[in-house]
Parts: C-alpha cells; sequence; structure tokens
C-alpha cells in the first residue's frame, strides 16, 4: 500500500501534470484486464497457495526496481510506468486466486462473516500504509516509501511459505482459452451476477478521485495531509467492517448494492463542492463506508452462488470489476481535471455515478431483487455445499 501512495506522488514530483499521473491508470488498465481474465483462469488450474506466493515475489522485485530508479539524479519517468503496469498485471494473476481460497476453507453459512473479516485485514493494512506512505515520502521521499514496502514484501513471503497448498478442484479444467470463454459465458448468463461487475465498475470509473488526491491535498493548502486522504476511505470502510453483523441476517443483497453505490456517488459529490479540509475528508470515510457495504455484500454473493470448479475464472472478473474502474477512474479524473478543474472533475464524476448506478440497477431487476433465500444458483450451491461438508 505504500508503494500504491508513492507512484502517484513521485510522478506528480517529477511532472506536476494531471495527466501526468492519471496516464498511470491507463498504462495500469491494459496489463490487468488480460492478466487478470487469465489469472482467474490459472486460479482454477493450479495451486492457489502457490499462485500467490510467486507474484507476491515478484512484487518484491519490481520494488526493488523502484527503489533504486528513486535513488537516481533523475529518476527514470518511463521506468516508473512500465513497473506500474507490470504491478497491475501481477496483481491481475494474484488476486483471483487470493480470492478463490476463502470458499475451500469456510462453511457456506459462515462466508459472508469471513469475507468481513478478511475486509478488516485488509482495511488495516490500506489505513496503516497510506498514512504512512503520506508521512514517509512528504517528509524524507519517495525513496523510503518504496524501501519500506520492500521490508513488508518479504515479510509477507515468510507468512505465505507457511500456509498450506490449495490444490485444484478434481473436475478443474486446463488453464485454456476455452474454458475462459467458459468463464465469461456463465458470467453474462446470469443477470444477477452481472449487475454486481457493472454497478462496481461504474461507481468507480465516474466517481474515484484517488488521482486527484496530491492536488486535492495542495489546493487546500495541507500537503502533509495527502495520506489523510488516502486513509480517509479506508477508515469508513473498517467501521463498516467491524458493525458487518448484520449483513449476515439481511438476505436482500442487490437491494444494498444499489443503494451502497448510490450513497458512494453522492458523497464523492459532496466532497467536491466544499474547500474545508475537515469537511472533505469527512465525505471521504462516509464514501468508503458506502464503498464496503457494497463490497460486503457483492463478496457475499460471489461466494455464495458461484460453483467451486468457476470460483476462479469468476474471481478474475471480479477484478476487473473493481480494478478496471478504479484504473480507468485515475485516467477519467486526470484527464477530466486538465481540461476543467479539480473540482468539475470530482463534482461531474460523482453526478455521472449516480446516474449510471440508477440506470443500471433499473435495468436489471433480477440483480436488483436477489434474495439470498431463494436464488435457485445461491440455494443450489448452499445444497452442494452442505453435502461436501458432511461426507
Amino acid at each position: 500500500m505504500i508503494t500504491y501512495v508513492t507512484l502517484p506522488f513521485q510522478i506528480k514530483e517529477l511532472t506536476h501534470s494531471f495527466l501526468a499521473v492519471g496516464l498511470m491508470g491507463a498504462v495500469e488498465l491494459v496489463p490487468l484486464i488480460v492478466f487478470g481474465l487469465y489469472g482467474g483462469v490459472l486460479a482454477d488450474a493450479v495451486d492457489r497457495k502457490k499462485m500467490v506466493w510467486a507474484t507476491e515475489f515478484a512484487a518484491l522485485i519490481m520494488t526493488l526496481l523502484l527503489l533504486g530508479n528513486s535513488m537516481l539524479p533523475n529518476p527514470n519517468l518511463v521506468l516508473i510506468y512500465i513497473v506500474a503496469g507490470t504491478f497491475a498485471a501481477l496483481n491481475g494473476l494474484q488476486r483471483p486466486s487470493m480470492d478463490a481460497i476463502l470458499p475451500r476453507i469456510v462453511s457456506h453459512d459462515d462466508l459472508p462473516s469471513a469475507s468481513a473479516l478478511m475486509s478488516l485485514r485488509g482495511q488495516f493494512g490500506v489505513i496503516v500504509g497510506p498514512a504512512v506512505a503520506g508521512i514517509v515520502i512528504s517528509s524524507f521521499g519517495a525513496t523510503y516509501g518504496y524501501l519500506i514496502d520492500v521490508i513488508t514484501f518479504a515479510i509477507a513471503l515468510i507468512f505465505l511459505f507457511k500456509v498450506r497448498n490449495i490444490p485444484p478442484s478434481d473436475n478443474a479444467a486446463p488453464p485454456s482459452l476455452a474454458s475462459l470463454v467458459e468463464g465469461i459465458r456463465y458470467a453474462v448468463s446470469r443477470k444477477d451476477l452481472l449487475g454486481t461487475y457493472l454497478v462496481d465498475l461504474a461507481a468507480m470509473f465516474f466517481a474515484m478521485p484517488n488521482a486527484l488526491f496530491p492536488f486535492w491535498a495542495d489546493q487546500v493548502g495541507a500537503p502533509w495531509a495527502l495520506g489523510f486522504f488516502y486513509a480517509a476511505g479506508t477508515i469508513g470502510a473498517t467501521f463498516v467492517t467491524l458493525t458487518s453483523g448484520w449483513i449476515r441476517s439481511y438476505p436482500h443483497h442487490g437491494r444494498a448494492i444499489t443503494i451502497a453505490a448510490l450513497g458512494w456517488g453522492v458523497a464523492i459529490t459532496l466532497a467536491g463542492v466544499t474547500n474545508s479540509l475537515p469537511v472533505i475528508l469527512l465525505f471521504l470515510v462516509l464514501a468508503g463506508a458506502s464503498d464496503m457495504v457494497s463490497a460486503l455484500f457483492r463478496a457475499a454473493i460471489w461466494n455464495q452462488s458461484i460453483p467451486d470448479e468457476l470460483r476462479g475464472r469468476m474471481a478474475g472478473i471480479e477484478l476487473l470489476s473493481y480494478s478496471v474502474g478504479p484504473l480507468g477512474g485515475q485516467a477519467r479524473a486526470g484527464g477530466m481535471a486538465a481540461a476543467t478543474s479539480l473540482r468539475t472533475s470530482v463534482v461531474g464524476g460523482g453526478m455521472l455515478c449516480i446516474a449510471f448506478v440508477f440506470s443500471i440497477s433499473s435495468a436489471m431487476p433480477s440483480f436488483r431483487r436477489y434474495d439470498v433465500r431463494s436464488n435457485k444458483f445461491a440455494v443450489e450451491e448452499a445444497k452442494i455445499r452442505q453435502n461436501r461438508e458432511n461426507n
């Protein structure tokens, strides 16, 4: 997470350009799409733990390259973009395997609670990482941000080495284009599932403001608060995670996702209309809370209604829904801010988010009305997993 903050900060320091920072999202977009889909295929065909370890090791090597580049008198901007694209590819390969592990080790009914605990673990890192990064890089420079992440990657590799292997299912298909097409057809055939992808994609593409944070902090006269801009949304998300016990007993998942995505758009819009740092951070906290509500219900649908032999490929598509949106959103935010202004980019993006989320939900009633108690896919998967647990 420290590198996640350090990369746009370093580009901003080298170029002082909205477009240059936004370009990082465009550079990451294609590798994430290609390798995210292939990573989903691999997650159904290879040992998931080994896949996570290998990609984590490659990420360590990439961070070492960034560390060395940052120590040069004139850091190479092209190398930064290349490494950013490589990070996106590694994320695309790793995340489907990581997401597909959970349904293999947790009972069907406990999946919503387990997803919340996994989110809490991730949110802790997302809070601490940006906060530490904001302080470190603004005080000492990008080099020290990369150095800290080198150490954290090394520690993560040690812990991952101790995790037991997670081999593929007995009826898993070998990695191939045909298996990828099979996964895409399954996703498209289920409108309730497709709605979860499209709503989040629209919300993140139109309203993700992160690429503007370095400029936003400067504009309100608080460059020292950059880490708080990055951490604010995660604070809201963590609060939702800590109080997420009600999610298990609320069956109307589609309705909850729609309301939460609309709340995200409203909060981002309101953050953009004020120049008060505390008020901006408050609305970013609320935006993060809304996004986490959406994320937890989306994860519940994915984990409780998708067969294990397709789980990796669906995780690859899920990765695109919640990662391509933010990356494309970086390019949109940077380009729109360069063409108009930072405020127009934030407020306009939030309003577009509201419009598109409402339109998608209205056009897909099976998604909007998804009820875990009666959805045929969720009911069937619950029976299969219950039989597996009893045998």
